[in-house]
């Protein structure tokens, strides 16, 4: 896995609309076997072919993080078993100024009391961050009600729940625990622009959960779903020898989540703990559109697994080079393998 220091400058520190530009005006650094090249994001239309298909995640971003006097829960994800409505996976974090770092504290059977008069119970550790916890009503309408977007320390002001949504999140997807950024900087306009060149769209549901900024941990199970239409096109595409391009790692994780042995993607929901990595590679896409990772992220080694090695370091190598911003609010990444 590629490592890198990030210089705190090159963190985006809010939305590129405060920065005095649109959502498409962040910059694109196209990766291309032997070739790396530099643009603005609202170019995609000319950087892709007739035929190309997209395929973006319609998943909505809930305000997750519910904050107490010292302490701010971040809740990820439901679980599969038991009450979904009030059992989820959830992250303690002890609140230092502005910021959150992980609480290492809480023991099973412990409860805290939330804003709106109810209760959080801790059942059992999952994972060194990370409980199973029983929330004393529904969990979704309460985070509508009481909580605000999840934010890290290099986001240094809170944004409104919309700030987080993209242009495909749809209400019925409602689910994500952070947003599925690297459809943030497409538009309305832009994707008519899109469309009017020939690029394909299709949609399909992953729903994620909270980041480890701080461990760099790989992900945990995940609720998606490919539908059937975006099966079947997907599978056109490659038949037709046009180009598969997942907006987004957790569209990534969906697609080769369902392609079968043969390398057809199927029609499939559930949950999915498939970890992509170098060794397996991919069958399903043909390309990635992601924004910019942190050293040693998980997401680096998908992102090997599609580019290679050395595309990827020299990628990188630039996106420092050149300045670009990285994190939800930074700049994007283009990598196409053909």
């Amino acid at each position: 896995m590629i490592d890198f220091a990030l210089p705190s400058s090159l963190e985006a520190h809010e939305p590129p609309e405060a920065r005095g530009r649109d959502r498409d005006g962040v910059r694109l650094l196209l990766s291309r076997p032997g070739f790396v090249s530099h643009h603005e994001f609202r170019e995609l239309p000319t950087l892709l072919r007739p035929g190309d298909l997209l395929v973006v995640n319609t998943s909505s971003t809930l305000p997750s993080a519910v904050r107490l006097d010292r302490l701010s829960v971040h809740f990820s994800t439901p679980l599969a078993s038991g009450d979904p409505a009030r059992e989820w996976i959830v992250e303690l974090r002890r609140r230092s100024g502005k910021a959150s770092v992980p609480y290492s504290g809480g023991s099973p059977g412990e409860w805290f009391p939330l804003p709106g008069g109810v209760t959080l119970t801790l059942v059992s550790r999952r994972t060194d961050r990370l409980w199973h916890g029983r929330l004393s009503t529904d969990v979704v309408p309460y985070l509508r009600r009481h909580g605000v977007p999840i934010r890290y320390g290099y986001v240094r002001r809170d944004w409104p729940t919309a700030t987080y949504q993209t242009v495909f999140a749809t209400d019925r997807d409602e689910g994500s625990a952070e947003m599925p950024s690297a459809a943030r900087p497409f538009t309305t306009e832009l994707v008519t622009r899109l469309v009017s060149h020939g690029v394909l769209l299709a949609p399909l549901t992953l729903h994620t959960g909270v980041a480890s900024p701080e461990a760099h941990e790989p992900p945990y199970a995940e609720r998606f779903s490919v539908p059937p239409v975006t099966a079947s096109l997907v599978n056109h595409v490659h038949a037709d020898g046009g180009r598969v391009i997942a907006v987004g790692t957790t569209v990534v994780r969906a697609l080769e989540t369902a392609v079968s042995a043969s390398g057809e993607v199927r029609p499939l929901s559930g949950w999915t703990e498939h970890v992509i990595t170098p060794e397996a590679g991919v069958r399903a896409v043909d390309g990635l559109l992601t924004g910019l990772h942190e050293p040693k992220s998980s997401h680096l080694m998908m992102l090997t697994a599609i580019a290679g090695t050395s595309l990827l370091e020299e990628t990188y190598a630039q996106a420092l080079r050149e300045h670009y911003l990285w994190h939800e609010f930074g700049d994007l990444n283009l990598i196409l393998t053909r």
